[in-house]
């Protein structure tokens, strides 16, 4: 792929680099891993695969050789040679063909792009992932630049007997792409970005050090997502939290989807490239299920807060789980049984 605009930020992600928090390296990784691990499996790859992230304004790149792709995530208006591109779906490419995004269609910030057999970018401490304030990983430790070319590896042989029969097809036609005649879309109900999501929270070490009247106010009250907000994490605006009276603590640990409030009592919600360590009080801890919604948050969006149960929380994330491996196995299937192509100007609804 060659990349023509590089768009707000496009980068070369995959699902992190867990373990070595204990030397600062953050876990970084997919904002949303469920639509990275999604648009890998309709392709072919292993979940945790590396691809593209894209945030709010997408890039225009060209395919200079056959592909086959998938989108997952939020809608930013896709077009191959000015047609719309399907989503949640399996896409042969054609060589020479343009992708290019029109910009948001509903809500959520990010969209994953997979190429089957991934990017071929160098493993660093042993991820594909970007972490672009420490400049390392991905491809060359930065957002991507009019220019770059990226690599991509050996498909699978579904993914590469789904291609083959593709090409044969783009001989003959002026068609830029072609599709499946199934999608993903059963799931995207209820895994598609929402406005005004509600995120489901387990209060935090540091929660009864806040005033009743604060700690009211993060579970009744919307919080708006400030614009000073990135991978790193999304400043809130809202109800100013408050301790009931003045306490310092040792820096200790954080992660994704820790809630943090600093003096001025304007909560944190940390995201995936978020430090390893923190020093303001912890009112809460997003629930790791609902960390892909965390990671769609776009500038505006207003949230909600709902307090659960660890064992609520430990449900949540073992239905998550059940319904991604059902995806996978129906995937998986489908490309056994073969596929045959048809124009994405006539893929079936």
């Amino acid at each position: 792929m060659r990349v023509v605009r590089p768009g707000l930020e496009t980068t070369v992600q995959d699902a992190g680099r867990p373990g070595l928090r204990a030397y600062g390296v953050p876990v970084g990784g997919a904002a949303d891993a469920r639509s990275l691990r999604i648009a890998n499996v309709l392709v072919g790859n292993p979940p945790d695969a590396p691809a593209l992230e894209i945030t709010l304004k997408g890039p225009e790149l060209v395919f200079e050789q056959a592909a086959v792709v998938a989108l997952v995530g939020a809608d930013l208006g896709a077009r191959l040679n000015g047609l719309p591109m399907p989503m949640w779906r399996p896409v042969a490419v054609a060589p020479s063909a343009a992708l290019s995004f029109a910009g948001a269609a509903g809500p959520g910030a990010r969209v994953y792009l997979a190429v089957a057999g991934g990017l071929a970018v160098p493993k660093v401490l042993g991820g594909f992932g970007t972490y672009v304030r420490g400049r390392f990983g991905g491809f060359g430790g930065r957002p991507l630049a009019a220019g770059d070319r990226l690599p991509v590896g050996r498909p699978s042989a579904e993914a590469e007997a789904f291609a083959s029969t593709a090409a044969a097809v783009f001989r003959n036609s002026a068609e830029p792409a072609w599709t499946v005649p199934w999608s993903a879309t059963v799931y995207s109900s209820f895994w598609r970005p929402v406005d005004e999501p509600v995120l489901r929270v387990m209060m935090g070490p540091e929660a009864q050090w806040f005033t009743e009247e604060s700690l009211r106010a993060f579970v009744q009250e919307r919080f708006r997502v400030s614009p000073a907000s990135d991978r790193m994490g999304c400043r809130l605006e809202g109800p100013v939290l408050r301790l009931a009276e003045p306490r310092e603590m040792a820096s200790t640990a954080v992660m994704f989807g820790t809630i943090q409030v600093p003096p001025n009592g304007r909560p944190v919600l940390l995201s995936a490239d978020c430090q390893t360590t923190g020093g303001y009080p912890r009112i809460a801890q997003v629930i790791s299920a609902d960390w892909p919604v965390v990671g769609q948050l776009r500038p505006g969006d207003v949230v909600r807060f709902e307090p659960v149960t660890a064992e609520e929380a430990e449900t949540a994330l073992f239905e998550e789980e059940r319904a991604l491996r059902e995806l996978e196995a129906g995937v998986r299937l489908r490309w056994r049984q073969g596929c045959e192509p048809i124009p994405i100007g006539r893929r079936p609804m």
